[in-house]
């Protein structure tokens, strides 16, 4: 079962990787080219290298990695990828961890790996580990945050129903408050005409927030978002919707549609407005939309903020793996 390192320019030209990102019911949009892509030309400092293990007739499972000031880690960053690690086939997973880490063992560019955004639950992490202790590594395995993930019921009442009596005395006051403060807001998706302008108002409502939260959207950040929107948003991907009244935006968040989930990506709110909760009331416009659209999971993505939990939101724990030669 060979392994090929491919570099840029031809890194992200492979056919084979979005459809082994297809294959693997573990893999997110963070998994993918159309998302990393965008990450390595606008945010990323290293060297890139993109390993593809082969089985000798198909390829069957790709990683992207970044390597800086002699620290190797997945491609993507933890500040802007909730989601890190391989792609592949599943039945392969065992093979081709032994492969990447053989791979990995032949380099001599770096000297610590910090392999995070590794779900716990998940095949990747296990395998990585035991592959690394076979190729003569020590590896540990370390906690990289929680992502709190909530199973979505077949409708908006049963999620209701399955919620502490004062959790939904608390979103329906919230939601009470908004509706008196600024009646008829509703919730709008950007289109790919309304794009522009509606992650303009993202942006400058991202802004608005407290510390690190507020500093994140800097200019090479809101075109990250720009360049991941103008990739995704055109097949419904990537959903950018927003909480309207009179076409102000008083809160607005970006997610991704996929399979049978929806990833609450970032999100943002008028703080002028914060009385009325425009930004809890969003969050519950979307779940109320992903139960309609027939969606299983609301994936909150990485972030212990207690908010997520009052939407009833259980943790989901994240690893990282550490090798150090």
């Amino acid at each position: 079962m060979p392994l090929a390192w491919v570099e840029p320019p031809s890194a992200f030209g492979s056919a084979a990787w979005p459809a082994l990102v297809e294959a693997d019911p573990e893999a997110t949009p963070f998994h993918g080219p159309r998302f990393l892509k965008p990450y390595w030309e606008e945010l990323a400092g290293g060297r890139l290298s993109v390993a593809v293990v082969d089985d000798g007739a198909r390829p069957v499972a790709v990683a992207a990695f970044e390597v800086a000031e002699r620290v190797l880690s997945f491609l993507g960053g933890s500040d802007v990828t909730d989601y890190l690690g391989p792609a592949g086939v599943p039945e392969e997973t065992d093979r081709a961890a032994k492969e990447l880490m053989a791979g990995l063992a032949g380099r001599s560019d770096w000297d610590v790996a910090e392999l995070g955004g590794l779900p716990r639950d998940g095949r990747w992490l296990g395998a990585l580990g035991e592959a690394a202790a076979e190729a003569g590594f020590a590896p540990e395995v370390v906690g990289d945050g929680v992502a709190p993930f909530l199973p979505l019921p077949g409708s908006f009442d049963a999620y209701l129903a399955g919620l502490a009596s004062k959790r939904r005395h608390e979103m329906r006051r919230k939601r009470r408050r908004l509706e008196e403060t600024f009646p008829g807001a509703r919730l709008v998706d950007a289109t790919a005409d309304t794009a522009a302008a509606a992650l303009g108002r993202f942006a400058e409502l991202h802004r608005q927030s407290r510390g690190r939260k507020g500093r994140f959207m800097v200019p090479g950040m809101e075109l990250f978002f720009r360049r991941v929107a103008e990739e995704l948003l055109p097949d419904g991907t990537l959903r950018l919707a927003l909480l309207e009244v009179d076409g102000r935006a008083l809160a607005a968040a970006i997610g991704f549609r996929w399979r049978d989930r929806f990833l609450l990506y970032n999100s943002g709110y008028d703080h002028a407005a914060a009385s009325a909760a425009p930004g809890m009331v969003l969050v519950e416009e979307l779940i109320r939309s992903s139960i309609e659209e027939g969606l299983r999971g609301f994936d909150f993505l990485k972030g212990d903020l207690p908010y997520k939990y009052r939407f009833g939101a259980r943790r989901r724990r994240i690893g990282r793996l550490v090798i150090r030669r």
